[in-house]
């Protein structure tokens, strides 16, 4: 029994999509999944991708994934890794597989002298957020994410200061 962790290749943008449409599930969020095989493969692969992706394979099965992109920190003065998903099918889970992923993004961040890894999880994610914290991640809990989307995004586009 062997694992590995490669960059997903042109056309596994399907495959990628089904993670996510199995981490949606996972996560109660079916609701709001609106991408489409097409716009996965135009971030992954397209004129000036802005998006990477890790498969996970188990026996040469693809089996989990990580999505990330780069973010930047103004007071380090460098890049790191924004990771917007990290998924294991459960019938993999407790292999080794999630925290073989985390390291590959790791050894990305200091391969590149990026200066962190950072990442949001579900508060009621009690099983991740203790395997977080077994690697070392510190949970953030003096930050609260922001988002606009939909109408708002919209009205707050068309304001002036």
């Amino acid at each position: 029994m062997s694992s590995t962790i490669r960059r997903a290749q042109l056309g596994e943008a399907g495959l990628v999509l089904s993670f996510i449409r199995e981490l949606a599930e996972y996560e109660k969020l079916t609701h709001e999944v609106e991408a489409t095989e097409a716009d996965i493969a135009d971030a992954l692969f397209g004129e000036r991708p802005q998006l990477y992706c890790a498969i996970a394979e188990w026996n040469g099965e693809p089996v989990g994934f990580a999505v990330w992109f780069l973010n930047f920190s103004t007071f380090s003065g460098r890049h790191g890794i924004y990771l917007e998903d990290l998924y294991v099918r459960p019938s993999h889970r407790g292999k080794g597989l999630g925290k073989a992923l985390l390291a590959y993004l790791a050894r990305e961040c200091v391969d590149n002298g990026w200066s962190r890894l950072q990442w949001a999880v579900l508060d009621w994610n009690a099983p991740s957020i203790a395997f977080y914290k077994s690697l070392g991640a510190v949970m953030m809990d003096d930050w609260t994410l922001c988002r606009v989307t939909g109408p708002a995004l919209t009205q707050l586009a068309g304001s002036s200061a």
